[in-house]
């Protein structure tokens, strides 16, 4: 799974949302619309149909990573399973809309209003009088009250994770009417509807013990739609069943299984059937899509139609679980949505090259983010545009462009930006292997006769591509190198010389790019083949899972030569950049863990951009386990791929992502979640006036304006929403792709 930051209140109210990690035909944005701009048609794909079109009854299994380890939303290791657990069985004041507009509950509330401004700002919530807890208790200012007590940071024997917002209440108690709550705050806060969501009851928030260690458990009081029955370790799934105590709509469901299947295993749970709901990875999406009705309809179990050429036992054996499998992948359809969720190239500001900010804005207008949007997601069947902002999404309301504060794609300014900084061309720099230079020449004049003899072999009427090495490469030992099993450890070995590879880690003057061009085909080729040998290994029958390992290694090990050989063949090399004879070298960090395949590509993608401009990258593949704990947090990279959730209160959320580094009294710096170690005294100045001011249209502007800065900052450059794709039965209905849109849990079911 592709790394995105675990932050506090920001994946808390968005987590639900974010159960997959990381994966646009290419539009220009201006940054001259508003609101229009942001409509991109994919805000979600869900199939709405009306509740007395719903049968009542039947089980939805929903795949989760993992059980989650607490139902207290508030504790710092609360999941996306965790919030998705609250909304069905917790009272959730708001919820949002597709465009992350939040709407009044009416199951909870009869209204809620700023009901005065000043001298203190005061919010009066009318609660429905039908609301009630599972004890029968009514909702009552009671539990507002001990929410806020646990929240608000003054009592440290609670264990929370950082909850803006509760800091900002004066006081809670009664209204002047039945069933009401006063809220009354210190300051102004805009975004006041974010608090109470979910709401706990006293019996959970009164009380240390309950709060820290009752409630990581179970939940033994509920007022929801459905309950908590089981959280189950053995086979690791969580149970929800209907409460027949709601007073709302019947929930249509018996019960939801949320079923802990890890996103590499997803496939083959779909294909068992196993499964009703899931976030799948792009090639699982691709392959349900693919199956429908074909010749294994006409010839099931494998069987091959009268006159085909016997086949094995265990080609029959892999033909009829392949037919299965399809058989059982055409009952799901894909849905397909913009995640609320970014992908974004984080630039380290602390020290080093990137500490210049001429240095860091040459970066980001070395890069083409629509070319990256376009590779990223066109796949996925999504509108292929960048995203122009650090605080909204595409659909969010209030969303803007304002990229054209950093700039676009420009390599002449991107190059002007390194000399004014210091960092001029190498060109004279002597090459760490002067081997290379002349290993290159050699490749170069060789090449004209490595042709002849091609022509040469077709004129007595050989097959040109029986010899598949490119000019200068040995041929295998022992054998013909066609004679190499595909996805063997011998077929692996395209040699790549000591010089080429002293060219692609040291001085960058390119090969040949005929030459260059030709090898890198040749290890694509062989790396596809790898992965064509592994697939089948996975499928089972006679290959072994010993094989499948070995074909994704060596996959691995051709794509990783391919990539290498591609980038001394791209036409915008130049030589790396320097600056008091030190080389511009950046260590540029991804992630390696399942799923990251596409964030790893666009990595690939900005370092041959990087390369144009004379940047030289170090790319390091790290494990997800320990890519923000060991690096990202602790400022260990230069460059970074991650993606952060979006969330409906930009105001208040993102405030720690961009607020200034300051000095902490042991002498560190104090980051806060500003893993950029990039920010202004004006930016925090814009976001404190901005969770301040109460008219949405004033706000708006100053969030324009910090994002603006933010951007001309270039310690962050978002890149593309990623996708949000979702496998789910046809027959089910109300659930599929939310994007930001809280789910009707009480209304998903089958259609009648």
């Amino acid at each position: 799974m592709p790394a995105v930051p675990a932050t506090d209140t920001v994946a808390r109210r968005v987590a639900v949302g974010l159960t997959a990690v990381l994966l646009l035909p290419a539009t220009a944005c201006t940054g001259q619309q508003d609101d229009a701009a942001g409509r991109s048609g994919a805000a979600r794909d869900v199939p709405v149909v009306a509740r007395d079109q719903v049968a009542f009854g039947g089980t939805v299994r929903w795949a989760i990573e993992e059980v989650p380890t607490t139902l207290n939303a508030f504790q710092p290791d609360a999941s996306g399973a965790t919030a998705r657990i609250a909304e069905a069985t917790l009272p959730a004041l708001f919820t949002l809309d597709s465009r992350a507009r939040p709407q009044l509950n009416t199951d909870y509330l009869k209204s809620a209003e700023v009901m005065e401004e000043e001298p203190r700002q005061k919010v009066v919530y009318t609660l429905n009088p039908e609301a009630r807890w599972s004890d029968g208790r009514p909702l009552s200012a009671a539990d507002f009250k001990a929410q806020w007590q646990a929240l608000n940071g003054e009592n440290s024997a609670f264990w929370s994770a950082r909850n803006a917002g509760y800091e900002r209440i004066e006081s809670v108690r009664k209204g002047e009417r039945p069933h009401q709550v006063a809220v009354t705050f210190t300051e102004p806060y805009a975004d006041w509807k974010s608090l109470f969501t979910p709401l706990y009851p006293k019996s959970v928030m009164g009380e240390p013990k309950a709060f820290n260690e009752r409630a990581r458990a179970e939940l033994p009081v509920s007022a929801g739609p459905f309950r908590v029955k089981e959280i189950g370790s053995g086979d690791e799934h969580a149970t929800l069943v209907r409460d027949g105590d709601w007073w709302g709509d019947r929930a249509k469901l018996d019960r939801i299984v949320l079923q802990a299947v890890p996103r590499e295993r997803r496939e083959e749970a779909l294909a068992d059937g196993d499964l009703d709901l899931a976030g799948v990875r792009l090639s699982v999406a691709e392959r349900i899509s693919a199956a429908k009705p074909s010749d294994d309809a006409k010839f099931p179990d494998g069987k091959a139609p009268e006159g085909a050429k016997p086949a094995g036992a265990g080609e029959r054996q892999r033909g009829g679980k392949a037919a299965a499998e399809r058989r059982q992948l055409r009952d799901y359809a894909v849905r397909r949505a913009l995640e609320p969720a970014y992908t974004q190239l984080a630039l380290n500001g602390a020290s080093g090259p990137l500490a210049d900010k001429r240095v860091r804005r040459a970066v980001a207008r070395a890069i083409d983010r629509e070319e990256l949007a376009k590779e990223a997601l066109a796949k996925a069947g999504l509108p292929a545009k960048p995203l122009g902002s650090h605080l909204r999404m595409h659909d969010q309301q209030g969303y803007h462009d304002n990229s054209g504060a950093l700039g676009g794609r420009d390599v002449t300014s991107a190059q002007d930006l390194l000399a004014d900084a210091g960092w001029h061309s190498g060109a004279g720099v002597t090459e760490p292997d002067t081997d290379a230079s002349v290993d290159a020449k050699k490749d170069d004049a060789n090449k004209d006769d490595a042709n002849k003899d091609t022509d040469k072999g077709r004129d007595n009427g050989e097959d040109a591509t029986t010899d598949d090495r490119a000019p200068g490469e040995r041929p295998t030992k022992g054998r013909k190198a066609e004679d190499a099993a595909p996805g063997s450890e011998q077929d692996s070995e395209l040699l790549v010389t000591a010089a080429e590879a002293a060219r692609v880690q040291g001085a960058p003057l390119a090969l040949g790019p005929d030459t260059a061009a030709q090898r890198a085909g040749l290890l694509a080729q062989r790396a596809r083949t790898a992965e064509r040998a592994a697939e089948e290994a996975a499928v089972g029958g006679e290959t072994t899972a010993r094989e499948a390992r070995k074909a994704k290694r060596t996959a691995e090990r051709a794509r990783k030569r391919a990539d290498e050989m591609r980038l001394l063949t791209d036409s915008r090399t130049s030589a790396v950049r320097v600056k008091q004879g030190e080389p511009l070298s950046l260590r540029f960090l991804l992630p390696a863990g399942p799923g990251s395949e596409t964030i790893q590509r666009t990595g690939e993608r900005i370092a041959r951009a990087l390369n144009g401009i004379g940047v030289r990258t170090d790319i390091e593949r790290v494990e997800d386990e320990s890519y923000f704990r060991d690096h990202i947090a602790s400022g260990d990279y230069d460059l970074a791929l991650y993606t952060w959730p979006a969330t409906a209160y930009p105001a208040t959320d993102t405030q720690p992502i961009f607020a200034k580094p300051m000095p902490s009294p042991d002498g560190s710096l104090l980051v806060e979640q500003n893993y950029t170690r990039v920010g202004t005294d004006r930016i925090d100045q814009l976001f404190a006036e901005a969770a301040r001011e109460l008219d949405e249209g004033e706000r708006r502007d100053l969030l324009r304006d910090a994002d603006e800065r933010i951007w001309a900052a270039a310690g962050s450059v978002p890149l593309y929403q990623r996708p949000q794709l979702i496998a789910a039965k046809k027959d089910l209905v109300n659930g599929g792709a939310f994007g930001f849109q809280t789910p009707s849990y009480q209304d998903i079911g089958y259609r009648k």
